[in-house]
């Protein structure tokens, strides 16, 4: 059965943060639309499959679980979820505390207030990051030169927290860090951008899985095929159909 709203968690070793992070969004729960939220397990190797399943136990029942058999990677897990999601709208968010699920009502609300043919993406920028300095500098350098290389208006491209509505995503050539892209992908199919500023908070436990300089080595070739999709992508301005 088809639901307006499904919310993705991919989820990486966050065993002890899946309790929290379930509780607060069980709390949210009477306030969201009809909704869904599925947690895929990218291969975890320490306890978040029990936790998950616990989680579950104890009362958030709209929640599902998909586990993939080993890593594959941020969004290759959200791929998985949103294929399988049954909701309209998409909203994402991170599963280590750091994001606030209240801001997936007020994206939600900023979105359907356009007509389908003009839905948009909505994208939670954090404006103040509670990362280390040195991620946050990296962050802004890639941020000023992804603008100037993709042109996609967005400040805080790989904020975890986006509302996008699925059939538009399903749209798009998949590939690994295709999260970090969604605006610019998604504005290249006429997609309207919103930012909604939002709360980014400490992450509860556990580390980051990525290093700057992976991020840096592996974004600028992303970044680089994404001005190549962005500039071979041919769309009509009108259809006519007789």
């Amino acid at each position: 059965m088809s639901r307006p709203l499904s919310i993705i968690i991919a989820v990486l070793n966050e065993a002890r943060n899946i309790g929290p992070v379930c509780a607060e969004l069980s709390k949210m729960a009477a306030s969201f639309p009809e909704h869904e939220i599925i947690f895929v397990n990218d291969g975890s190797t320490d306890d978040t499959l029990a936790s998950l399943r616990a989680a579950r136990a104890a009362g958030l029942t709209q929640m599902r679980i998909i586990s993939h058999d080993r890593r594959l990677g941020k969004s290759a897990a959200l791929r998985t979820g949103i294929e399988a999601a049954h909701g309209e709208w998409i909203a994402t968010m991170d599963g280590d505390g750091q994001d606030d699920p209240a801001t997936i009502i007020t994206m939600y609300r900023a979105a359907t207030q356009f007509k389908e043919a003009e839905a948009p993406i909505v994208v939670g920028v954090r404006r103040k990051r509670r990362d280390g300095l040195s991620r946050r500098l990296a962050t802004r350098f890639a941020n000023g030169l992804r603008q100037k290389l993709l042109k996609d208006g967005c400040p805080d491209t790989g904020a975890p927290m986006k509302l996008f509505r699925r059939d538009m995503f399903m749209r798009l050539p998949q590939f690994e860090g295709l999260h970090r892209f969604l605006p610019a992908l998604m504005g290249t199919y006429g997609a309207k951008l919103i930012c909604i500023e939002t709360k980014h908070r400490p992450r509860l436990h556990g580390v980051s899985k990525y290093t700057n300089f992976g991020r840096a080595c592996v974004g600028l070739r992303d970044m680089m095929g994404v001005a190549w999709l962005q500039n071979r992508t041919r769309l009509p301005r009108q259809l006519t159909e007789e």
